[in-house]
């Protein structure tokens, strides 16, 4: 069994091996805490056995990051409705061409069922290998200060964001088209959630050389573009509006988008919204009622919950605790986590619709915050058992 980290490589890179051939999500994401980091450091540099196996699967992970290839919005045979390839395009995930028709539109939903089309417009399948490539390299050089990271991690980040020949426009007007039905959706700004991380990953490349004050200077004007754009085009206001896991989602990408730029003012806004919408979205008794109608409910049940928990670890490198404060209301993260920990430990089953098996790797990074924050001691044996022999391998134990 090879080892593994929490993170994904996908598509172009391939696939994590799991215990029972099981994959981790690509979606659900690790959130660093830059203050762990800096413990984990320490650690290593007294060659503590605890992190060494981790900081030796992160060094395998960012060696192969560097043979990923630069990829770019350019690369899409199909030009978007602007006719301007710089501008992001996607596809709908769930919807399918209509059977009742002759040409097939307009296209129909199947929730929980990927059209295999999506892979015909490559802006959305690259992303998960490019911010998997980038989040790696940028960690090894952290720990090791071996400049060849900082170098094709900063070369990855110029052609997506930066370089005029191949830079994305900063928006998402064209992001989950459906054929037949609309250029593009609130739904599609998810779609970008994986920026999170390499908005985390410059964050150390800061201290390379490599990365300069005007490549710092570019992406600030372009994230700064990015979050005028969110926050005032109709597709980005109806995502913030959402009642289900993409207008968390959205906060969540926002928030690190907000802690980039250093904009105080923003995240407290964030916060307040993040605290309604808890308040709103989740019952009484923790769980999140559009997410239990999915046909993949504990898939999303989880999903969301990783949602929450990115926002909780930015907030708290901002003073903020989303890990232990209630609502009006009563509502809590804490009530979410201890919701879904029977169904996640096997405690309890699943009643809830999932018509796709539910792969219980995709529960580590949960189970993992539940150690930490909430002081679990039944989701620690879990997560030994779910890894197996990769367990001192997990990426997860440096962050």
């Amino acid at each position: 069994m090879r080892k593994f980290s929490i993170f994904f490589w996908v598509l172009l890179l391939g696939s994590i091996p799991l215990v029972a051939q099981e994959k981790i999500s690509f979606t659900d994401l690790v959130t660093m805490d830059l203050n762990q980091l800096v413990k984990s450091k320490e650690r290593i540099q007294k060659n503590d056995k605890e992190y060494t196996n981790a900081f030796d699967q992160l060094k395998g992970d960012a060696e192969k990051a560097l043979r990923f290839k630069p990829v770019s919005v350019m690369s899409k045979t199909d030009l978007p409705p602007s006719g301007d390839k710089h501008d992001y395009m996607s596809i709908a995930p769930y919807w399918w061409p209509n059977p009742n028709t002759a040409n097939g539109v307009p296209y129909v939903r199947r929730d929980g069922e990927i059209n295999p089309e999506v892979k015909n417009f490559p802006d959305k399948v690259v992303l998960p290998g490019l911010s998997a490539s980038i989040y790696h390299m940028a960690l090894a050089y952290y720990f090791t200060g071996k400049e060849a990271y900082a170098t094709h991690a900063t070369k990855l980040i110029r052609v997506w964001f930066l370089d005029t020949a191949t830079r994305m426009n900063p928006n998402l007007k064209y992001a989950q088209s459906v054929k037949g039905v609309t250029n593009g959706r609130a739904e599609g700004v998810i779609d970008t959630r994986h920026f999170m991380h390499i908005m985390d990953g410059i964050q150390l490349l800061k201290a390379s050389s490599v990365w300069t004050a005007k490549d710092q200077a570019g992406m600030e004007a372009w994230v700064k573009d990015f979050i005028q754009w969110l926050g005032s085009s109709t597709i980005g206001i109806e995502e913030m509006n959402a009642p289900n896991n993409h207008g968390v989602w959205y906060d969540a990408q926002l928030l690190a988008y907000a802690g980039f730029m250093r904009d105080t003012n923003l995240i407290k806004t964030i916060y307040t919204r993040v605290m309604n919408r808890l308040d709103k979205e989740m019952d009484a008794q923790g769980s999140f009622p559009l997410e239990m109608k999915r046909t993949t409910s504990l898939h999303y049940s989880v999903f969301i919950l990783n949602a929450y928990s990115s926002l909780a670890t930015r907030f708290q490198q901002h003073g903020l605790d989303l890990w232990n404060s209630k609502t009006a209301s009563g509502k809590s993260l804490k009530k979410g986590f201890d919701f879904i920990l029977p169904y996640l430990l096997k405690k309890q089953q699943w009643t809830g619709p999932q018509i796709n098996e539910f792969k219980q790797a995709e529960a580590i990074p949960l189970l993992n915050k539940a150690i930490t924050h909430y002081g679990c001691a039944s989701c620690a044996d879990e997560v030994k058992r779910l890894a197996g022999p990769a367990y001192p391998s997990l990426l997860m134990k440096l962050l």
